[in-house]
């Protein structure tokens, strides 16, 4: 094992939302191509998960976050 990273990760292009578990803190981040897509995936896992709408990210950059 080596050191854990000091530098967070780049972001990619893309709709980005995150999805957790009921009453976790935190969860993971999932990105989708397309505002459409992320809001269909987003309202697949609100069957079941917590969802949060991050936002739109470009060049590593958050573009519109929410």
């Amino acid at each position: 094992m080596g050191r854990p990273p000091t530098r967070p990760k780049k972001l990619r292009d893309g709709w980005y939302i995150e999805v957790r578990n009921k009453g976790a803190k935190t969860g993971i981040k999932i990105v989708r191509e397309t505002e459409a897509d992320m809001r269909k995936a987003a309202k697949e896992y609100g069957k079941t998960k917590e969802v949060i709408i991050l936002g739109e990210s470009k060049k590593g950059k958050w573009v519109n976050p929410r």
